[in-house]
């Protein structure tokens, strides 16, 4: 067999490999839009200009980046969560409350403040964020309702109940909490990129070397085989989308920190689609069974490239959203003639 045989085969059979391919020439594509577009004194000035550039991307996607990870187990899983957007915002302002300066933050009228207060809201966040998943995860397992109903329907619930308790209200949060994102690394503000990376291993390793990774595979590959097979479904299912609702909440918990306030009426909006276009393009199968975190991390920086890419040779910011609906449409085709 020989070389261009040997490629076709994995483009065609392997969707990490072609996801990768996709990658580089999106990377090279947008080094020389960025290298056209600007005049530079010396190599070291375009590859300073570069670096700040692609920190500048991680940083600002690393939130869709974490979300994207969750939403890789549901689709796994072989569900799909409307939700997310709506669960960010929803525990963005339950942090912000709790932390708030003002005469109105929930910990500080308990007589808690400075870092024992940050750490308890952490944890409040993050199991806020969890049970928040978790009622959807109770709706589509055991309430037996299609993942699309119940995840539209809360979405809709929660951004509306935070919309309407957070109307009055300006939180200000304290400096210290700030730092958790704001933190820098030679200069530039790392600490997103790192997350993100970090929980990436993190959900790597479930994926691959645990027993709840391998039956979120199956119960994508087949729901009933896996069912007789003794596994309880309604357990993992509710496992899956308690996972995607505590990431979520980790990375509202990064956003707040690093932009100090949220927009109750728009944060989060479209993050489902995001996320969703991250898991699609990294070659998860929207049927369901086929999948990978590494994937999800590819299409997530093939998404932002891209963004990058159309600001850069200064495409109308409202036709974005067309190229990125293009993308998936043809990640999905792509899925299809493999299975052909």
């Amino acid at each position: 067999m020989g070389l261009l045989e040997r490629f076709q085969k994995a483009w065609r059979q392997n969707p990490l490999f072609s996801t990768g391919i996709a990658l580089i020439v999106m990377i090279i594509v947008q080094t020389l839009a960025l290298t056209m577009n600007s005049s530079f004194a010396s190599f070291g000035d375009w590859f300073q200009n570069w670096l700040f550039n692609w920190i500048s991307l991680l940083r600002n996607n690393s939130a869709i980046g974490i979300i994207a990870l969750g939403m890789t187990f549901v689709i796994i899983s072989g569900g799909i969560d409307l939700s997310v957007g709506s669960v960010y915002v929803a525990v963005g302002a339950f942090t912000m409350m709790l932390l708030d300066t003002g005469t109105n933050g929930w910990l500080q009228s308990m007589g808690l403040t400075g870092i024992p207060a940050i750490l308890i809201a952490l944890v409040l966040a993050m199991v806020f964020g969890g049970a928040l998943g978790e009622c959807n995860g109770l709706l589509i397992s055991y309430g037996r309702m299609p993942p699309f109903i119940a995840t539209l329907g809360a979405m809709q619930i929660l951004r509306s109940v935070t919309q309407y308790f957070m109307k009055l209200q300006s939180p200000t949060l304290p400096e210290d909490y700030k730092g958790i994102a704001r933190f820098s690394i030679g200069g530039q503000q790392l600490m997103p990129i790192l997350y993100w990376a970090i929980l990436a291993a993190a959900m790597y390793f479930i994926s691959k070397q645990t027993t709840f990774g391998r039956y979120v595979f199956a119960i994508g590959s087949n729901e009933r085989t896996t069912r007789l097979s003794g596994v309880n479904v309604r357990k993992v299912k509710r496992r899956v989308y308690a996972l995607t609702g505590f990431l979520v909440a980790i990375a509202a918990i990064i956003q707040t920190s690093r932009i100090g306030s949220m927009d109750y009426a728009s944060a989060g909006s479209g993050f489902e689609m995001d996320a969703i276009a991250a898991v699609i393009v990294g070659g998860t199968s929207m049927s369901g069974g086929r999948g990978s975190i590494v994937g999800t991390v590819f299409g997530t920086l093939i998404v932002a490239v891209m963004n990058n890419l159309l600001n850069l040779i200064g495409v109308d910011p409202y036709l974005s959203a067309a190229f990125k609906g293009a993308i998936i449409i043809g990640a999905v085709l792509l899925q299809r003639k493999d299975k052909a």
